[in-house]
């Protein structure tokens, strides 16, 4: 367990390189080999705790370049949304919920590229709506950033304001999500120290993940992205039927 315990943080900071490079990433590595190590119903709850500490670290980061107007558009349905959804997540059973998430994070491979595509520009009002159905899907599958991305990018947000919306946005939605998690007992000792630990190697792999993420090419950003999806729900999926 400690062996497993120590490739989980040192997976955190590569996660963290990830995340801080292309904006979003470390949960889809991270849920995998949490659920693995911990299982899926302690799992979420960790990975929650750890991305609120590894989303704070982020907003730090590109504290300067943060755009409140669709934050607020995007925050205001889906800080409702995610605690319906993390009600639901809980009462789930935890083969459906590993096959669940599995199948959520295949199929957002093909609605990325079709976004991206089609170049989909947002107006206020489906920023509204996408929060409200992406914060639903955050509280049942955990990671839906690859989501977040193209809809703040849709809506004109580019690199710094990108990346710095995003997190402030996941911040805001993982905290609501941890808070939500506590109430219902869910969060024990074991499970925040844990949270706290794999939060830390987040924070330690977003700093150097800011001074990569210049450097990488729009056609790498989507191969990364797809491949950990692919790894990430293929992972799941596997969990969930052989359990």
């Amino acid at each position: 367990m400690i062996m497993s315990f120590i490739a989980v943080i040192l997976l955190a900071v590569l996660s963290g390189v990830i995340s801080g490079v292309v904006g979003t990433g470390s949960s889809i590595l991270l849920i995998p080999a949490l659920t693995y190590v911990f299982g899926a119903k302690e799992a979420v709850p960790i990975m929650a705790l750890a991305s609120v500490m590894g989303n704070l670290s982020r907003i730090y980061l590109w504290r300067h370049s943060i755009r409140f107007k669709p934050l607020f558009y995007y925050l205001l349905p889906s800080i409702p949304a995610v605690i319906l959804g993390a009600n639901t997540l809980w009462i789930m059973s935890e083969k459906w919920l590993n096959i669940g998430m599995g199948i959520f994070f295949i199929l957002m491979i093909p609605v990325i590229h079709l976004l991206r595509k089609h170049q989909v520009k947002m107006k206020t009002y489906q920023v509204i709506i996408a929060g409200a159905v992406i914060g639903y899907l955050t509280g049942i599958v955990f990671s839906t950033g690859p989501l977040t991305i193209p809809i703040f990018s849709a809506y004109g947000l580019t690199l710094g304001p990108l990346l710095a919306t995003e997190a402030a946005a996941s911040f805001v939605i993982y905290l609501t999500k941890a808070l939500t998690f506590s109430q219902l007992g869910a969060v024990n000792s074991f499970i925040f120290i844990s949270g706290v630990l794999v939060g830390c190697g987040l924070t330690v792999g977003n700093y150097f993940g800011k001074k990569l993420v210049l450097k990488l090419t729009p056609k790498l950003f989507q191969w990364l992205l797809d491949a950990m999806l692919i790894f990430a729900g293929g992972s799941l999926l596997f969990n969930g039927i052989y359990s």
